[in-house]
């Protein structure tokens, strides 16, 4: 068996990171997936694909998978971009602007 450890990132539809600061352990699937002939789902015999173990912190996750003899591959995540915040309209005439007001 063979897993994945990383650190999802946020969704789309979040716009915190509420459920992206721990770390994920999710098993690589051993079989490929294949087309059920008489009603045409995906399906799987592989239950392990569907196993997603949630940790803390990383050394939790790497610590688990060593005590269970599970073969691990880390991804580290990507640094984040920081924020430009908007300015109001109510900005534009501050009195501590740097530039100068033109129209």
């Amino acid at each position: 068996m063979r897993a994945r450890i990383f650190q999802p990132a946020k969704t789309a539809m979040q716009s915190g990171t509420a459920k992206a600061k721990g770390w994920v352990l999710e098993f690589a699937p051993a079989t490929e997936r294949g087309v059920d002939p008489l009603m045409g789902w995906t399906s799987s015999d592989d239950t392990q694909a569907q196993v997603r173990l949630r940790f803390d912190t990383r050394e939790a996750a790497e610590a688990y998978a060593n005590a269970r003899g599970i073969e691990y591959e880390v991804t580290e995540p990507k640094a984040r971009k920081p924020v430009i915040r908007p300015r109001g309209y109510g900005e534009n005439f501050a009195t501590d602007r740097k530039g100068v007001w033109t129209h």
